[in-house]
């Protein structure tokens, strides 16, 4: 069984969450001393679809998706999440059903602030309550861009503007493990053999080199055409 860190250290990095900043010691105490920790190993579902989750997540270690489901099994991810991210907001904020599942990619662990204390510092501290609309209303903002790609842009113009948005100063996009052909996919709205064929376009043209683990930029300017980027 996995020891339980130091809840001091939880609450150290609860005060690095936008959420939390300004708190001050009692009430981040107060949500440390709450919390419930949790492992996941690859693959496990953390929340479903449809089922009642009345905790905000803190993911301490390790990488977590947030996918819809189609009745064929097909998934459309929503999210990726990392290491100090929050998420959950609805099940905290109104007594509504998980509009999408939560899986974990990789041995992920998890703090669990439970609904009743959290919305207890909320109610206390309205500052930090408008801090969750205002990161609620930037996820807004990514579901409709996300429809407008899939609505609008072709496989290739879509995997073009995720390269530009994941790469680093270098030009390079780093591959996890359980980044795999079928995880990227279903993060574009498509099927892996739609999306090697994409991929081979902009690696015949010269324009991305892809390599076990990485994907490197060669020629951004392009890649900016590809994804049908205003300049």
């Amino acid at each position: 069984m996995t020891r339980e860190p130091d809840r001091q250290l939880l609450r150290k990095r609860l005060r690095a969450v936008s959420y939390f900043q300004g708190l001050d010691v009692a009430a981040l105490d107060a949500l440390a001393q709450a919390a419930i920790w949790r492992t996941y190993a690859p693959g496990a579902v953390i929340f479903l679809e449809g089922e009642a989750s009345a905790n905000l997540y803190f993911l301490a270690e390790g990488w977590i998706k947030v996918v819809k489901t189609s009745p064929e099994g097909r998934e459309q991810v929503l999210r990726f999440l990392g290491p100090g991210e929050i998420f959950n907001e609805v099940g905290v904020l109104a007594h509504r059903p998980n509009p999408a599942t939560a899986i974990a990619l990789e041995h992920s662990k998890l703090w669990l602030l439970p609904r009743d204390s959290v919305r207890a510092m909320l109610l206390e501290r309205p500052e930090a309550m408008l801090q969750v609309v205002e990161n609620m209303a930037d996820r807004l903002v990514e579901m409709v861009g996300l429809v407008t790609d899939l609505s609008l842009r072709s496989v290739e113009a879509r995997l073009a503007r995720l390269l530009l948005e994941s790469s680093d100063e270098t030009g390079v996009m780093p591959r996890r493990r359980w980044s795999t052909q079928a995880e990227l996919a279903a993060r574009l709205g498509t099927v892996p053999d739609v999306l090697s064929r994409a991929l081979r376009r902009l690696v015949d043209a010269g324009i991305v080199h892809v390599e076990r683990r990485q994907i490197r930029i060669l020629d951004r300017e392009r890649l900016k055409e590809r994804a049908q980027l205003a300049n």
